[in-house]
């Protein structure tokens, strides 16, 4: 794994000090692509770069964006932290175990949302990630701060990274974000079109088939062969 291929993305950060604190903590581990979306303060005011102490760099650098999409592009691999269980059916992995995961995609470059200090990430926000993430805490006091978050997912990839041996993929890479999504605009063009998605709750729908491919991980190929066969429904449909 490269740290050079690791993002750390917050979403909607409201608190300078915690934007700062978060650059100081990827510092100290080695990370600097620092990317925010939606920021609800200065990055760069007097407050952020205090906390920042020595790590004013990763501060000046760090990508700003409208939405998550675009701090996500390029990325194989996206973890949501959240510390609240979810109704919807996601992939939930602890932090040491999506680590792992992580380095047996090699150099493949992925990106740690972290979302807003009151509510944390929305469930269409977490919908993009392929998985949510927990950090194991006390369950009668689980919630951490925003940079703890950060140093914790920055120090297991750090510890990760040091001990990690050269890592041969025999099999084809997930396919990346910005593809999937390409994807499921087409799954949901189509179920729309064929009238599945006009029943109850056409989001939670939605939801559900992400996740269900998600999980399976299929490559470029493997989507380019699913969307193949989309087209050819919508071809059949304009038939009819």
């Amino acid at each position: 794994m490269n740290p050079d291929k690791i993002r750390i993305v917050l979403v909607g950060t409201s608190h300078p000090g915690n934007i700062g604190a978060t650059a100081r903590a990827m510092r100290t581990m080695g990370l600097e692509r620092l990317a925010l979306v939606e920021p609800q303060c200065d990055p760069l005011g007097e407050e952020a770069i205090a906390r920042a102490t020595s790590a004013e760099d990763v501060l000046r650098q760090a990508s700003v964006h409208d939405e998550l999409g675009a701090a996500l592009s390029g990325c194989r691999l996206v973890y949501g932290l959240s510390a609240r269980p979810r109704a919807e059916n996601y992939r939930v992995s602890d932090l040491r175990t999506a680590v792992s995961e992580a380095m047996g995609e090699g150099d493949a470059e992925q990106a740690w949302v972290f979302g807003r200090e009151r509510t944390g990430l929305s469930n269409l926000e977490l919908d993009r990630c392929h998985a949510l993430v927990h950090i194991p805490a006390d369950p009668q006091y689980s919630s951490l701060n925003l940079a703890q978050s950060v140093q914790l997912v920055a120090w297991e990839l750090r510890m990760a990274m040091a001990s990690a041996s050269p890592i041969v993929c025999a099999e084809e890479p997930p396919a990346g974000v910005d593809t999937l999504e390409r994807f499921f605009a087409h799954l949901e063009q189509t179920a729309t079109a064929v009238g599945f998605l006009q029943r109850q709750n056409p989001e939670l729908t939605m939801r559900r088939l992400r996740n269900i491919f998600r999980r399976a991980r299929p490559s470029a190929d493997e989507v380019r062969m699913l969307r193949g066969l989309l087209s050819h429904v919508l071809d059949q449909r304009r038939w009819l």
